[in-house]
């Protein structure tokens, strides 16, 4: 597997092979997704694929970079309240109810 997708040209990028992942794991252990991950609409996709939880590393340096602690809270506030109109905006309301009939799987 490819963290984020961009080390290697030819490799599957981390999203793509997150359902085989999480059917191999079965109940198991949680799954946690990291790479790519930028948009609230990424962490919905992600968790509608299986994901356990999602992992923001480049985004939350991005923002400790630009402005210290602000810039972390103000990066994962933003998360958060994209998340949410995504969710929103797909007839969700709770987290825990996200799940596959919110995505298309590319065959």
């Amino acid at each position: 597997m490819n963290h984020g997708g961009r080390q290697l040209d030819s490799a599957i990028a981390s999203i793509d092979a997150l359902p085989e992942v999480v059917a191999a794991v079965g109940n198991y252990l949680p799954v946690l997704i990291d790479g790519g991950i930028r948009r609230g609409t990424d962490v919905l996709k992600a968790l509608a694929l299986g994901a356990s939880a999602v992992l923001v590393g480049h985004p939350v340096l991005w923002g400790l970079a630009v402005a210290g602690v602000a810039g972390v809270r103000h990066v994962l506030q933003l998360l958060r309240d994209e998340l949410h109109i995504a969710m929103v905006l797909s007839g969700c309301t709770k987290v825990k109810d996200i799940d596959l009939s919110f995505v298309k799987i590319k065959h």
